[in-house]
């Protein structure tokens, strides 16, 4: 079956490539030229911490490079008692200093460590947020009095000044249920009218009552090399009490783009907008916001932080984005590109995966390029074998571990009239279908992924989706559609069979709840079958060469709001469930297909192009 050879030489070299540079999508704790990491913050090596996380970097103008954590002492809670930690490096990172502590909680927690090095007086200004600490392990209660405050070196980080309370000019009173600055490092801009402005990113919520009421994405800046600070762009979204809101752009990252404007790129933290980031830009310094935040559906990460860098080398443009790369749980950091000043970026399969681990929060700095031939990068990320919060990690590599504009692969086109031609992942090749080509896939590695466009958003509306499918030489759990999310609560759709069960099952979440339908036979004889589901009149149809096999009734609502929405064929979205079968002729509508309609598409093949948004027929 697997005969068609050129349909695998993309993929293929696309492998090797990688294979070369990270060893395919290898952990990074395996050896690889031009990468190596180590741990820099883990509890079992340092006295005195049960836990580490939220990191930041910066390099100093002495080159010496500077790393901040959060040292949690009873627990990884976010309330607790927790000092802020610095260890330094002169060697670019390959060895580091003993931990310092450079921030004591006492008690309360001090954390949010947002670094900035001010180029011109060589000083390294340190904001962080308090709040007062708990004992119990949970968050901060609403209204949760946090506070910035400001700190300084001027030795290249050996000893620092007393902090400084902020709050007047950084903050706003009614900023009173939530304030969390960065955290991630901060810059310094370097041309136009604002050149050597200090700016960061903050988010904030203001309180009615226990409960958040208005959310606000936010920059503050300094003119005066960190003496006093100022509130400048601000972006709110007023909610009702313990309502949905669209966004809530959070933990905002900051990079300065080729033209002098400020990208701020934030979380997206359970907005119904399509997606888990989302941005704004800054075109005066840093005062006012051209438009709003917006998020950035096919920019796939979990809800977490990340971190923006823009090298600064000779040649072309490039921003990187670090975070991790799963659409719902915090694992297989990546490292994705822009070439356009963010205003695209690369899909899961381009950028370049650093771990399979778990991982969360992270920060990037440039290691050297600027004056040196070649461009070195520092990652400083939350990862582990067991748990994200297991250790922070630091790893360096050069520009070319991150290859240069990378494929993402062949691709099977689309004749709906979207344009949502889907990439081939992994390297499914063609076999006869039942009308003309279909796709095989191995059940290991092959999947179909259709790139995001707002036509597929069914929403909470009517939809159909049919293919052709034929499977059955495993026994295992196999996908054939999967739309949304992933996790118990996540908004998401998706069609499986389950041979050993003997059924197909499909499966519907919306914030309602979630709801099933299955079948009596899974249809697992390798032979072809017309498959179809539906929701129609608050209803979940399936259907199977004709014959309704299940019904019952529907999640209501949404189907595809808040969450990093993804598309895939033949896989579940963490990797697993693959389908060790065929593919033909896929589709989606945005409405529920009569029975006659259905029948036309089964048995003549027939356009029924009336809400069509998707059409594969390989």
């Amino acid at each position: 079956m697997r005969s068609s050879a050129a349909w695998r030489t993309v993929p293929l070299l696309v492998a090797v490539l990688l294979a070369g540079l990270l060893g395919g999508t290898a952990t990074a704790d395996t050896a690889k030229p031009g990468f190596d990491q180590q741990a820099l913050f883990n509890p079992k090596q340092e006295q005195g911490y049960s836990c580490f996380r939220i990191p930041a970097i910066v390099k100093s103008t002495h080159n010496t490079l500077l790393a901040f954590a959060e040292g949690r002492v009873n627990d990884c809670g976010d309330a607790g008692d927790i000092d802020l930690v610095l260890k330094r490096s002169t060697d670019g990172g390959k060895t580091w200093s003993p931990l310092q502590v450079i921030n004591s909680g006492d008690g309360d927690t001090h954390g949010n460590p947002v670094p900035i090095v001010d180029s011109t007086t060589g000083r390294i200004v340190l904001i962080t947020t308090y709040n007062p600490g708990r004992t119990d392990g949970k968050g901060c209660a609403v209204p949760c009095p946090r506070t910035p405050h400001v700190q300084y070196s001027d030795d290249d980080g050996l000893t620092w000044s007393t902090p400084v309370d902020i709050s007047a000019q950084a903050s706003r009173p009614e900023w009173d249920a939530w304030y969390a600055s960065g955290p991630v490092h901060g810059i310094q801009l370097t041309q136009g009218p604002h050149r050597g402005r200090l700016v960061f990113g903050v988010n904030a919520e203001t309180a009615q009552g226990t409960d958040s009421v208005v959310n606000h994405g936010a920059l503050v800046y300094s003119d005066d090399h960190g003496q006093s600070w100022h509130i400048g762009a601000v972006d709110s979204y007023p909610f009702t009490a313990k309502g949905p809101f669209s966004q809530k752009p959070s933990e905002i990252s900051v990079v300065e783009l080729a033209d002098g404007s400020i990208y701020a790129g934030g979380r997206e933290q359970s907005g119904t907008d399509i997606g888990n980031r989302d941005y704004a830009i800054s075109r005066d310094g840093g005062e006012t916001f051209s438009a709003d935040f917006t998020t950035i559906p096919d920019l796939v990460t979990p809800m977490v932080q990340g971190s923006l860098l823009r090298l600064d080398r000779p040649g072309p443009d490039r921003v990187l984005f670090s975070s991790p790369s799963d659409t719902d749980r915090r694992r297989w950091m990546m490292i994705r590109s822009s070439y356009d000043s963010g205003r695209s970026w690369e899909n899961a399969e381009q950028g370049t995966r650093v771990t399979d681990d778990w991982s969360g929060y992270s920060d990037m700095v440039q290691i050297s390029g600027r004056f040196d031939r070649t461009t070195e990068i520092g990652l400083m990320y939350e990862g582990g074998p067991v748990d994200a919060r297991d250790e922070i990690r630091f790893a360096r590599f050069d520009e070319n571990v991150l290859g240069w504009h990378n494929p993402a692969g062949p691709t099977t086109r689309d004749v709906s009239g979207q344009r949502s031609d889907a990439y081939l992942v992994g390297g499914p090749v063609p076999v006869p279908g039942r009308y003309g080509d279909a796709l095989e896939l191995d059940g290991v590695d092959d999947f179909v992924r259709v790139p995001y466009d707002s036509s597929q958003l069914v929403g909470s509306e009517d939809f159909t989706w049919t293919g052709w499918v034929n499977y059955g030489a495993s026994t295992g759990n196999q996908v054939f559609f999967w739309m949304g999310g992933m996790g118990s609560t996540a908004p998401q759709i998706w069609l499986r069979g389950e041979p050993a069960a003997n059924r197909l099952i499909a499966s519907m979440t919306t914030t309602a709840g979630t709801k099933q339908v299955t079948s009596v036979g899974a249809y697992a004889d390798q032979q072809w079958h017309h498959v179809a589901l539906q929701r129609t009149g608050g209803q979940l149809l399936l259907w199977v060469d004709g014959t309704q096999v299940a019904s019952g009734p529907a999640a209501a609502g949404s189907v595809t709001q808040t969450v990093s929405f993804q598309f895939w064929l033949g896989r579940r979205l963490d990797g697993a469930f693959g389908l060790d079968g065929s593919l033909d002729d896929v589709r989606l509508y945005r409405r529920a297909l009569s029975p006659s309609e259905l029948d036309a598409v089964r048995v003549a093949n027939e356009p029924v192009r009336d809400g069509l948004v998707l059409r594969l027929p390989f």
